[in-house]
């Protein structure tokens, strides 16, 4: 800090600035530097000799894997079935979820109905419920779907409610005075309102889409990226199951970013409504 003698202020130098700046954009930064410094590591554990295994490959032979995947057209095929079946279950997951949570936030006849089946099947683990749906729905595509949407529906359900519940009381009374229809009231107002809170459902549901994806094709597939990951192990054949396992990381990585993106558009108002409430 300096004393500004015409203007009577103490104002930060330019070089003070300029050095927060800098040390602001390198820890901006910092999380792609430690990727960058794990995957050098990675690669110096077997040229140095740290680790000899025929399961434990160079990154430089994974990337190699990975290119020659892409080249051949393997990874489009591998990754399209997969990314469809996630689609398809996480669209009918988080649809399902917005409907039951709304009915269920809005009618107490509904809760009584409705709750204590959905708190009953929350808890089961995923892996425990695909061998019963094997005898129900085979092995291919309808078991899949079935399973992501179920794991899809929770969070999503779960946020709706809440969602619905912490409407602004003053909005609902404004609506009641001049005799808004209930029905009306809860698709213009309640639902609108508790957006946020679906988005962050579906946010945290997304992820849980793409790893129940994986795991029900390791389990009973015999095509995708889970089959292919767990064929790869039996194969001995290290360099390209490791190459699926960063594709996978990055796909994730990309669809988190994607939603992140698309729910800053649709929710901009509430973002903005955020930050006048902290000023």
């Amino acid at each position: 800090m300096r004393y500004d003698a015409s203007s009577g202020f103490q104002t930060r130098s330019a070089a003070a600035i300029g050095s927060r700046s800098s040390w602001a954009r390198a820890w901006r930064y910092s999380g792609v530097l430690l990727v960058m410094l794990l995957l050098l590591a990675w690669e110096a554990s077997v040229r140095g000799g740290w680790i000899v295994s025929a399961n434990w490959p160079a990154l430089s032979s994974v990337l190699d894997a990975l290119v020659d995947g892409f080249r051949t057209g393997e990874w489009y095929a591998v990754f399209g079935i997969s990314l469809y079946r996630m689609a398809a279950g996480y669209s009918v997951g988080c649809a399902i979820a917005v409907t039951v949570g709304v009915c269920l936030a809005l009618s107490i006849h509904a809760r009584r109905v409705l709750l204590p089946a959905i708190e009953l099947l929350r808890p089961i683990p995923i892996p425990a419920l695909i061998p019963p749906l094997v005898f129900l729905l085979g092995v291919d595509d309808a078991l899949k779907i079935f399973i992501i949407a179920f794991a899809a529906f929770f969070p999503v359900f779960t946020n709706t409610v809440a969602g619905v519940h912490a409407v602004d009381p003053v909005h609902l009374q404004v609506a009641r005075t001049f005799q808004v229809p209930r029905w009306r009231s809860a698709l213009r107002i309640q639902v609108p309102s508790a957006l946020p809170y679906i988005l962050a459902g579906m946010r945290v549901s997304l992820g849980l889409a793409l790893i129940v994806t994986v795991v029900a094709e390791m389990i009973a597939g015999s095509d995708g990226v889970g089959y292919f990951v767990v064929s790869m192990q039996y194969a001995m054949r290290a360099g390209d199951m490791y190459a699926a396992v960063i594709l996978l990381s990055a796909l994730g990585y990309l669809l988190n970013r994607g939603f992140l993106g698309a729910e800053a558009t649709l929710i901009r108002w509430a973002r903005q409504h955020e930050h006048r409430s902290g000023e």
